[in-house]
């Protein structure tokens, strides 16, 4: 008797074809990767188109990988409730998160046409839709700066500042928006808080010209309101004195300093 052997003719198990598909399979990039640029996307320079919400993190290949494998594991399999709320959470902030880039990316092109009042509208409902989140941080702090600066084309100077400090709050190196609050402050003819942010800049970028020329430019213009701030208190001063000696038949220039030379000390002496 001839015994005939039976050929292996019986399919694979599906978990090794999946895994076998997944590993042949080119690794893709994921949707939330950043892409070269600095990231700080401003409304009045660089590249207005949509680019997307930057995410930040670099790990969402292996999010992305994980749902491929959850999508091919058995229906028997269950899980856990906290695990899926978790997920969903996730997936809601994330979809916050490009309606609050696209909202910026309108507001740019807005700024883009000179429409800034409209332009603030859309940054606001940007920062609206922003979840409080780690990945939200540089979209916000650029929401805000881009506020500043149509702001400053209004002439708001005092709103400019104010949208650029919390631009400041969230990302304290964010240089383009230290200029425009230098720029905001000089306006407003607060020249040592202008001085100051510049310097700010220099600490981080010490080859940064325009800071350095600013301080230059600057410096006398704060020396000079610092002493004219001086004569106006001390015109005060006398104006209340005289309000008070002169019922005496009195003024202030009735007093004299006169320094002694020897302490550096002042005697007030009276004339008449």
């Amino acid at each position: 008797m001839v015994l005939i052997e039976q050929a292996n003719d019986e399919p694979a198990p599906a978990s090794e074809i999946i895994h076998k598909k997944l590993d042949s399979e080119p690794e893709t990039s994921s949707i939330n990767n950043k892409d070269e640029t600095d990231g700080f996307e401003t409304a009045s320079e660089g590249d207005h188109s949509d680019r997307g919400a930057d995410f930040g993190d670099d790990d969402n290949g292996d999010d992305e990988q994980k749902q491929q494998e959850e999508k091919s594991a058995p229906l028997t399999a269950v899980k856990d409730d906290s695990y899926e709320d978790a997920l969903d959470d996730y997936q809601l902030k994330q979809r916050a998160l490009a309606q609050a880039n696209e909202a910026k990316v309108e507001g740019n092109m807005l700024f883009k046409d000179g429409q800034f009042e409209d332009a603030l509208s859309k940054y606001e409902s940007a920062l609206q839709v922003a979840p409080e989140m780690p990945e939200s941080v540089e979209l916000r702090s650029i929401c805000h700066s881009n506020r500043g600066i149509c702001y400053l084309k209004l002439g708001k100077y005092d709103e400019t500042v104010k949208e650029c400090s919390k631009a400041i709050e969230l990302n304290p190196a964010y240089v383009k928006v230290l200029l425009r609050r230098g720029e905001a402050y000089e306006k407003l003819e607060r020249y040592e808080e202008a001085i100051s942010d510049m310097k700010k800049i220099l600490e981080v970028e010490a080859s940064n010209e325009q800071a350095r020329r600013n301080i230059v430019r600057m410096e006398p213009l704060a020396r000079e309101k610092a002493e004219k701030m001086k004569e106006e208190m001390i015109g005060k001063l006398k104006e209340m004195g005289n309000n008070v000696l002169g019922r005496f038949g009195m003024s202030v220039d009735n007093f004299k300093a006169v320094k002694d030379p020897n302490t550096g000390s002042y005697s007030i002496s009276f004339q008449r």
